[in-house]
């Protein structure tokens, strides 16, 4: 089956159409809040092994009309381009998904995850069929190297005792070890498994026990042994701070450890001679990121190929069987380097142009690529090139009404910290500034914090960047102590002093901007989700006197209570905080903003996601009930269904509405408005 769209859903190309023909796209036109809810984005881009095409998978949003009911969001469809370009074509569409495509070694089949089965189509085109039908649902999967088999990862079922007690209202939730949400009832999450099932057809065989967790796998060139990455828990802590490497075969054996490994773990992939296994690893349990590349043999010692490497690597393979590949994020750029598996300097292949990519996939001649990747003037699209000529060619345009939009112009700054550190960040100009004029400032902070603010598409529902600078405001989005991007040493700055030199860092930054006459630092606001919540918290209290607005959204506003709500205790105070916030609860209340509501005096706008398991409600309800009880301009907006994010049309219109108009209120006027509190 092609899988086409019900008539009532508008294809691209009609899409297309009506954009053109609507007043906002007009020449010369600013972006405006409902083209952002409207952009399209590819992802997920893998080239077929003979480099004649790339299958990428691309959102879909819904539009205006389609908004009858609460809860719907878009869609992600399958499409594939030929790599020498042209006209794509599609293989699902809305209102339909699909992702995950994977080409069958031979090339001749691509395959995807689609309705929570694995499908295959011909690659030359023709009618999917499904390869699994497993009753719980595909979590993941890979094609054995020789094509013959696929591996897979499912949860274990519900038993049936369990299931006949909750639909009586017996339905108890206990737990004395994983991470229970209570935002929403839930269940305990169970066990996930790894299959094994013949392409040509079979039944699945399970390789792991019923009791454990499955988080990621790489097939080894004999396709007979595959690396997995496992858990005895299956919570979001588990899932970031207790992965261990496991080796497991094909005729069902145990799976047996393969190597002592410390801290977090990210993607693996096994030399070409399966000799060797690399992957991304943590330096030690308190590294923030599994930004290192590690090579090891079956029960061998893990050597780090990339010791004070000042960059984070993000996805690795192998170039060849002596030679490890990966791509890494240096400073606010991407690049693809190389590393010899026996250790020694790192070269570049790749990269550190304007466009921004975070994986590569390369076809058999060791030479083709496909990435995704965006710049500053558009979002990700998919481009192809070659190692030798080291050049990237766009051969998809998603959103081709943006060539009409202006754009603030963005780039790259370094300054000096009032410590001597560099801190990097990305800097948009406001359009139409008036030359010798201080702009009004949008300070713009990631999350994490061991985020990375990159020199690419920076313009989201809960980052309005380009809008932001299309109505005048400069903004920064600043890669503080703490963030990813510049090696372990740089991520780990922080620890032990959240909110104290990393927050430094954006002060420091204000003051630049105003010494170079390109901002006003007295007409600044703040805003920022998850931990850049914290941020815009911490702005509008602590130093209250520096910011005419903060806008935190889904942030922290008191560290004692975070701890015993959110999903991740131990990940955050093993990484971030690196200690025990109960054995210090002087300092986790000093790093609180609501300590400080004594000197509080910064209008707020708080913004919070009503199922959010990350940064449970209760953290910006208590901030926002303190500003009122302070007599302190606040407005409390609560998105229902919205987890830790924005992912309604809806709900991302409202928030951008409101930060336009809060900065408009608070930030523009030269005299700040008067209130008293």
């Amino acid at each position: 089956m092609r899988v086409r769209p019900h008539r009532s859903f508008r294809t691209p190309f009609l899409v297309l159409a009506l954009l053109v023909s609507a007043t906002w796209q007009r020449a010369a036109a600013q972006l405006a809040p409902e083209q952002v809810t409207q952009i399209l984005s590819v992802s997920s881009a893998t080239i077929s092994p003979d480099g004649r095409f790339v299958a990428f998978t691309r959102s879909q949003p819904r539009a205006a009309a389609e908004d009858t009911l609460p809860g719907l969001r878009g869609f992600s469809e399958l499409w594939i381009v030929a790599a020498a370009g042209g006209a794509p074509r599609a293989v699902v569409q809305a209102p339909l998904s699909a992702s995950a495509p994977a080409w069958s070694p031979d090339g001749a089949q691509l395959a995807f995850l689609h309705r929570g089965q694995v499908h295959v189509v011909p690659a030359a085109g023709g009618e999917p069929r499904a390869l699994t039908s497993v009753s719980t649902g595909v979590m993941t999967y890979q094609w054995s190297p020789d094509g013959r088999t696929l591996a897979f990862t499912s949860r274990i079922a519900e038993p049936a005792d369990d299931a006949a007690r909750r639909r009586r209202g017996d339905d108890a939730m206990v737990s004395t070890g994983a991470y229970l949400p209570w935002v929403v009832p839930m269940q305990a999450p169970r066990p996930i498994q790894l299959w094994v099932q013949p392409v040509a057809g079979g039944a699945p065989r399970a390789l792991t026990p019923a009791t454990q967790f499955v988080f990621d796998m790489a097939w080894a060139p004999d396709s007979r042994r595959i690396a997995i990455q496992i858990a005895n828990e299956g919570d979001a802590d588990a899932d970031q701070m207790d992965r261990r490497i496991a080796l497991v075969t094909t005729d069902g054996a145990a799976p047996q450890p393969f190597a002592t490994t410390e801290g977090k773990l990210g993607p693996m992939a096994w030399s070409p001679d399966g000799a060797r296994l690399a992957w991304l690893g943590a330096t030690r349990l308190n590294d923030p990121i599994a930004q290192s590349v590690f090579v090891a043999e079956p029960n061998g010692t893990p050597r780090n190929l990339t010791p004070g490497y000042e960059g984070t690597a993000v996805a690795i393979s192998w170039h060849d069987a002596r030679t490890v590949r990966f791509v890494a994020i240096e400073s606010t750029r991407s690049a693809l380097n190389t590393v010899p598996a026996a250790g020694g300097a790192i070269t570049r292949l790749l990269g550190l142009g304007a466009e921004v990519f975070q994986s590569v996939s390369v076809a058999r001649d060791n030479n083709t690529l496909a990435v995704t990747a965006s710049t500053s003037m558009h979002p990700n699209e998919v481009f192809v090139g070659s190692l030798r000529d080291r050049q990237l060619r766009r051969v998809t345009t998603s959103n081709p009404w943006l060539a009409e939009v202006r754009l603030g112009k963005q780039e790259t700054i370094s300054y000096t910290a009032r410590d001597g550190q560099r801190v990097d960040a990305v800097l948009v100009h406001p359009l139409n500034a008036a030359p010798g004029v201080r702009a009004p400032l949008a300070v713009l902070p990631h999350g994490g914090p061991e985020g990375i603010d990159l020199d690419n598409w920076n313009t989201r529902a809960l980052y309005p960047v380009q809008l932001l600078a299309g109505q005048g405001y400069a903004v920064l989005m600043p890669n503080y102590r703490g963030s990813g991007g510049r090696g372990v040493v740089w991520s780990q700055a922080d620890h032990r002093d959240l909110g104290g030199r990393e927050f430094d860092d954006i002060l420091d930054g204000i003051d630049y901007l105003h010494a170079q006459g390109i901002a006003d630092r007295e007409r600044v606001g703040i805003s920022g989700t998850s931990y850049g919540g914290y941020f815009s918290a911490w702005a509008g209290t602590k130093h209250s006197e520096r910011f005419r607005l903060a806008m935190p959204f889904a942030g922290i506003s008191n560290w004692m209570s975070f701890t015993g709500t959110t999903d991740i205790p131990r990940e955050m105070a093993v990484v971030h905080w690196d200690l025990w916030p109960y054995e210090h609860p002087m300092l986790m209340w000093e790093r609180s903003p609501i300590a400080f509501m004594a000197t509080a005096n910064t209008p707020m706008i708080i913004g919070q996601g009503m199922v959010d398991e990350r940064v449970h409600p209760e953290q910006m309800i208590q901030l926002h009930q303190a500003l009122r009880l302070k007599g302190v301009p606040s407005e409390f907006v609560g998105y229902p269904r919205e987890p830790h994010g924005l992912l309604e049309r809806q709900h991302q219109l409202d928030y951008m509405g409101r930060i336009l108009r809060a900065f408009e209120t608070y930030v523009r006027p030269i005299e700040p408005p008067s209130w008293q509190p």
